[in-house]
């Protein structure tokens, strides 16, 4: 959701996934995709600065879910994992 201003000073929280296109002329004019459309003071290139921040303030929360869900190995299982490795080579035979 990003935060606008309609034209008589009233905020406004938009949903930016709604937005079809936004036109200058003069004023900022949102066209949703239900057809509504919305009056804004912020300039085209403001709604789509906001929107693309937006975006990437949602992409960064979930790469952070993300990466506190990922299993990563203690350090013990990874060096177990290091001994069963060398353990499992084949070493060479002394009646060769």
């Amino acid at each position: 959701m990003i935060h606008l201003t309609r034209l008589n000073g009233n905020p406004l929280v938009v949903n930016s996934d709604l937005i079809k296109y936004a036109e200058s002329s003069p004023d900022t004019m949102l066209t949703l995709i239900n057809g509504e459309k919305i009056v804004v003071l912020e300039s085209c290139e403001d709604v789509v600065n906001r929107t693309i921040a937006y975006r990437g303030q949602i992409f960064a929360e979930a790469a952070g879910h993300l990466q506190a869900l990922a299993w990563t190995p203690s350090s013990e299982a990874a060096r177990v994992s290091v001994q069963n490795t060398r353990n499992s080579q084949p070493t060479a035979n002394p009646e060769d």
